[in-house]
């Protein structure tokens, strides 16, 4: 079975600036884009939302519960980097997020961060040490939402008699994502992956067996063309064993309306050899 997700905006539109002398009518903004994109994708029967970790937009921790309670069905997937909490209270966030949201989170766990980014997010970590953290990040959250008393003391995370209380923790634990094409990234998403998550011209070959292939592809639908061009590609790589696809719109929801409305159609017929 082939999911979809749409990649939403974290980052709210600045609206054109006029003269002073000029008085602006013009009506408020219609509401804010991840929400509206969000509700594109369930509307148009989408698997889930993205939400990106990205230094300069909104949080995609905060965004993420938003889009939570404003959907029904869609998997939502907030992308953050393991310094900016200990995997205790990710866990626990979590958690209480999974109980009213019915186990609907995800998680895409962001490991490389440009060093500069890095450095203004308080990071310093450097080369192989990232993967070792992350992989001790994931083995705590884990550790502590799967059982009580769980002691691990690890490099960077150290917790001694934690775990969450049985009638907190609803199952399952969030659906994760991982990334990179090092030893040390595909090590890691062997180990704690749900799902590795390729680059457009990632090559599935490289994904760790047991692990689902996904793929991020940034589009833009202006023509029926550019439609036929998508589902083509879609279908492409679905065939070379891509299962997920994190689909990024230059035009949130008009093109999330597109895509459900034309393109995953088009995907069909394009599998089954009737696009011409």
């Amino acid at each position: 079975m082939t999911r979809f997700h749409v990649v939403v905006p974290t980052r709210v539109p600045e609206r054109s600036a006029l003269p002073g002398f000029v008085t602006d009518i013009r009506p408020p903004a219609r509401g804010p884009e991840h929400r509206l994109t969000a509700r594109a994708a369930e509307l148009g029967g989408l698997d889930g939302a993205f939400v990106p970790f990205d230094p300069d937009g909104h949080d995609s921790l905060i965004l993420a519960p938003a889009l939570l309670r404003d959907s029904r069905h869609l998997q939502v997937t907030a992308e953050f980097h393991p310094g900016t909490a200990t995997p205790v209270y990710a866990a626990k966030l979590s958690a209480s997020l999974q109980r009213y949201a019915a186990g609907r989170l995800a998680w895409r766990l962001v490991v490389d961060l440009p060093p500069a980014v890095a450095r203004a997010h308080g990071d310093f970590l450097e080369g192989p040490a990232r993967y070792a953290r992350a992989d001790e990040f994931l083995t705590i959250a884990k550790g502590v939402w799967n059982q009580r008393g769980y002691s691990r003391e690890g490099e960077y995370f150290q917790v001694k008699d934690g775990g969450l209380l049985a009638s907190r923790v609803p199952s399952p634990f969030p659906r994760v994502y991982l990334s990179g094409t090092s030893p040390e990234a595909l090590a890691l998403s062997a180990r704690h992956a749900d799902a590795h998550l390729l680059d457009p011209d990632g090559d599935v070959s490289l994904v760790p067996d047991g692990v689902d292939a996904a793929l991020r592809l940034p589009f833009h639908l202006a023509s029926e063309d550019d439609d036929l061009e998508l589902a083509r590609a879609i279908a492409r790589r679905r065939e070379e064993g891509v299962s997920e696809f994190f689909l990024d719109p230059a035009d949130p929801v008009a093109d999330t309306y597109r895509l459900a409305q034309r393109v995953l159609p088009l995907v069909e017929k394009e599998g089954a050899g009737h696009v011409r």
